[in-house]
């Protein structure tokens, strides 16, 4: 028997021998269509080929692709786990042409493979067609041989394809299996189609029109082809079952689910054991792709489906999480096909046991309060909305939990009283954010979030993404275009712009649209909504058109590399520091870091080398950053620093990089640098390049501030450094290594002259060695008065205490002629200090030449004036403080 891994293999080697390139399967979250949650078929990725948008270096290319249906139009979530073939995660299975081949082509493509690759019995099989397409019927009839009754032509929707209102579209074709007469039903078209005797296995699109807004069509130039068949469904049939979830890959989980909680895989649990086997593979594939449990968009469709598989791990009795336990079974079974499973298996394993285990914590007391609310009401009545709300608000219960909850019972919920009750929340939200103080445009974001949801942040795994303008803002209110030299503001659905937060500057790049072309020069955050601030530089944009974003991936390299560096220097300062040192505010820009830390004292040289060295010691090392989900206790308990003045919900990232064992890799217990952030960063610590400290200056009472550059900048400074000490060591007539001995030497020999030359100029005001120097006796006290010039007022303390020591007993008043404002000093000896105040003297002095204050000790002091030409009222008026 084929396993599905088989299947797949042998579908994806069929089209690679006929020329198609194989194309690894993209993302679950669709980067070039913004209308959708997740990917749901395989032609998603390929849409700008078929629009003609986009050119690669192939036309035919075939396909496995991972999808998820769970929320928007495409939303199986309820049926799962009660039918046969209704997944949330299934696997398409596609060959594409991009006006290489067409109908004639495709068509016994389909056929060979069937009934040659797969050895289908071409008697079980027929085909449906679009009415009006003969082409189609005859080339079945000639390639296959197919009879009339087995060629059902199909009046409706059903096979035509349209990409949407406008753009191309085509006729279908489907191929369907009949299981035999055993089994209840009819052909496609009839009255009994909806049985399961016939099974769609295979659906053939032809893009052979462009259709208009006028309704009209036009044959295409370039017809293309996309096909798709589900994996499970041809899987279940190859292998002999009518059940998807017999299937060898999707029973291998059943028992895996069934051994991990003790119960029989076809047991009263069979329906929990399917659900489970369902869900464990879409949450894992999501996490893997980036989803991340939360209240908002993505995340909250992930959370849901976590818990409606964690609910039914519960009715089957298990006691503790059992989801996490599950995942090394699916990446046995899927790992090879999807090696990114792998990639992230310790990521998924660890997000499971968290949602798991936060979610039992609410489980029980959440039941309790169901069955409290149905003891409330009539037997087999509907649950009312309030009691359904009060479950979501209150324990995080999604509705969807609920009615499946019920719906074992038989019951329903009263879904427009629930959301009465929600309606009531959003409007006591929406006066508590009016009321609250915020920006005066702030209420028109809260409206914005509040009816069209928040924004998504794509940001984590790409910089360029397709997003559908949500709203235009300008000056607080709502415009519906805008044009070339307009600047505004600009809310999208989705985006990979990173908000300014945290410390991170917010992105930069370009807006597109198929009218026009917008700059953002910044993206800000309120009330949830991502707000690029945008100069529209090419044509208008308009509100409700798709658009393509476009980060300045350069610039965000340089922010990456300074914010991942600055978790390193967090670290590498407390280490060096003490764990005192604690963040208080940072900035990661482009162009350089700052990061502010609580410490009382400046750092030494020695602190910023070893500082220094550790950080890039730690890039060096090229380890892997590490991002995982976690609550803030956990976090913390972890070992997680916080960042300053940061508000954290119920969910945390939390950024691991650099290993202290030296393998790169962030063991447990062995991990350098551990933070909650919400920012971006480098993929591994290689990227940040290098790491250069400017210095350190005092930011506040007890706050120092560093800043410091990296990859690009750190040599550019390095390299600045390197060209100035040449040049110094040109200049000295030395080799870059003598230069700091000969500077130093230099240093010395001025210092010494600096010296001897202030001597002298002490020796030639004191008139050659203190002759000609005469003191006047005023009231019994000796006073020298003079005006000296050639010295400066760093001078006069030392020529005072000269002319102390040669008076041995009496006062001094010098004025220095600077040239500028003149300096006034004044000393008195020891023996009069009692009598007489050298600051009483310099501030009479002082004040005379037009000068204000002065202070210092008895026995010396000084001050300032401001008129030179008062020198000698400035003397007559220090002489009037000793005549008394």
């Amino acid at each position: 028997m084929a396993s599905l891994n088989d299947i797949r293999s042998t579908f994806l080697d069929f089209f690679a021998k006929n020329g198609h390139r194989v194309v690894d399967s993209s993302p679950l979250v669709p980067r070039n269509d913004p209308t959708l949650m997740f990917t749901n078929s395989g032609m998603v990725q390929f849409k700008n080929l078929f629009t003609g948008t986009e050119h690669r270096d192939y036309t035919r290319a075939t396909t496995a692709q991972k999808c998820v249906r769970a929320g928007g139009k495409h939303n199986d979530l309820d049926n799962v786990g009660y039918t046969a073939r209704h997944h949330t995660f299934f696997e398409m299975l596609g060959n594409f042409s991009f006006g290489d081949y067409f109908k004639e082509e495709a068509i016994p493509f389909a056929w060979e493979l069937l009934t040659q690759g797969f050895g289908l019995d071409p008697k079980r099989l027929l085909v449906t067609v679009y009415h009006t397409d003969d082409d189609a019927a005859v080339l079945w009839k000639k390639v296959a041989g197919l009879s009339d009754d087995k060629i059902i032509r199909i009046p409706t929707n059903d096979n035509f394809w349209m990409m949407g209102p406008t753009g191309p579209c085509g006729p279908c074709t489907e191929i369907f299996y009949d299981h035999g007469p055993s089994i209840w039903g009819g052909p496609p078209g009839s009255a009994e189609e909806d049985g399961d005797r016939y099974i769609e296995i295979w659906n053939n699109v032809f893009m052979q029109f462009e259709q208009f807004e006028d309704g009209s069509r036009r044959e295409l130039e370039a017809k293309s082809i996309d096909t798709g068949m589900g994996l499970e469904r041809i899987g279940a049939l190859l292998q002999g079952k009518h059940d998807n979830y017999d299937t060898d890959l999707m029973r291998s989980l059943i028992e895996a689910s069934a051994h991990a909680t003790s119960n029989d895989p076809d047991g009263p649990g069979k329906v929990h054991h399917r659900v489970i086997a369902d869900h464990l593979r879409s949450t894992s594939f999501l996490i893997a792709d980036g989803v991340m449990p939360s209240n908002e968009g993505r995340g909250y469709v992930l959370r849901r489906i976590m818990r409606r598989a964690m609910r039914h791990a519960h009715m089957l009795g298990a006691q503790d999480p059992v989801m996490y336990r599950l995942v090394p079974a699916l990446v046995r079974q899927m790992g090879a096909a999807y090696p990114e499973l792998t990639r992230a298996q310790s990521l998924i394993e660890e997000t499971l046991k968290l949602e798991e285990t936060r979610f039992r914590q609410t489980l029980d007391r959440g039941l309790r309060l169901l069955d409290d609310e149905l003891a409330r009401i009539p037997e087999g009545a509907d649950l009312p909305g309030g009691a359904a709300f009060k479950l979501y608000d209150t324990y995080g219960f999604p509705l969807d939990l609920t009615q499946d909850a019920l719906r074992e019972m038989g019951r329903a919920v009263d879904v427009a009283g629930f959301e009465a009750a929600m309606d009531e929340q959003r409007a006591k939200a929406r006066a508590s954010w009016s009321g609250s103080g915020e920006a005066k445009d702030a209420k028109i974001w809260f409206e914005l979030a509040e009816a069209g949801g928040v924004t998504e942040f794509l940001g984590y795994d790409t910089e360029t993404a397709e997003g559908v303008i949500q709203a235009l803002v300008r000056d607080g209110a709502e415009i519906g275009a805008a044009a070339t030299g307009e600047t505004v503001q600009i809310v999208v659905n989705q985006t990979p712009f990173y908000a300014e937060s945290g410390g991170q500057v917010g992105d930069a790049g370009y807006v597109r649209t198929d009218t026009g072309l917008a700059h953002v020069t910044d993206t800000r955050k309120a009330a949830g909504v991502f707000i690029h601030v945008a100069t529209v530089t090419e044509g208008s944009i308009a509100k409700g058109q798709p658009a393509k974003l476009e980060v300045d991936h350069h610039r965000r390299g340089m922010i990456r590399a300074n914010h991942s560096a600055t978790h390193l220097l967090n670290e590498a300062l407390r280490r060096a520091l003490g764990d005192h040192v604690a963040q208080r505010g940072s900035l990661n820009a482009p162009d350089r870091l700052r990061f502010d830390f609580a410490h009382n004292a400046a750092l030494s040289p020695a602190d910023l080398a070893t500082v220094e060295a550790e950080v890039n010691g730690f890039i060096r090392q090229n380890g892997a950053v590490e991002t995982r989900i976690m609550t803030p206790d956990d976090a913390r308990a972890l070992g997680a620093q916080a960042l300053f003045g940061e508000k954290y919900g119920d969910e945390v990232r939390v950024v691991s990089m650099g290993s202290l064992d030296g393998s790169g890799k962030g063991n447990d217990g062995k991990t350098y640098s551990i933070e909650l952030c919400g920012g971006t960063h480098v993929g591994r610590l290689g990227e940040i390049g290098a790491f250069v400290l400017l210095g350190d200056s005092a930011s506040s009472a007890g706050v120092r501030r560093v800043e410091a550059l990296t990859g690009q900048a750190a040599l550019d400074h390095l390299r600045g450094q390197g060209a100035i000490l040449a040049e110094v060591a040109a200049t000295l007539k030395a080799s870059v290594t003598e230069a700091a001995e000969r500077v130093k030497v230099l240093f010395d020999e001025r210092r010494a002259l600096q010296n001897e030359v202030a001597q002298l100029r002490r020796e030639l005001a004191m008139g050659g060695g203190g002759k000609g120097v005469e003191a006047k006796e005023i009231n019994g006290v000796k006073l020298i008065a003079q005006v000296l010039t050639g010295v400066s007022g760093k001078d006069l303390p030392a020529l005072i205490d000269e002319m102390k020591t040669r008076l041995g007993s009496g006062a001094v008043v010098l004025i220095a002629d600077t040239g500028a404002k003149p300096a006034v000093a004044a000393g008195v000896t020891a023996d009069l200090t009692g009598r007489i105040s050298a600051v009483t003297l310099v501030k009479a002095a002082a004040e005379a030449m037009g000068g204000k204050g002065g202070g210092g000790r008895p026995d010396m002091a000084q001050a300032g004036g401001a008129d030179i030409g008062l020198a000698d009222a400035a003397i007559k008026a220090a002489e009037a403080v000793l005549e008394g």
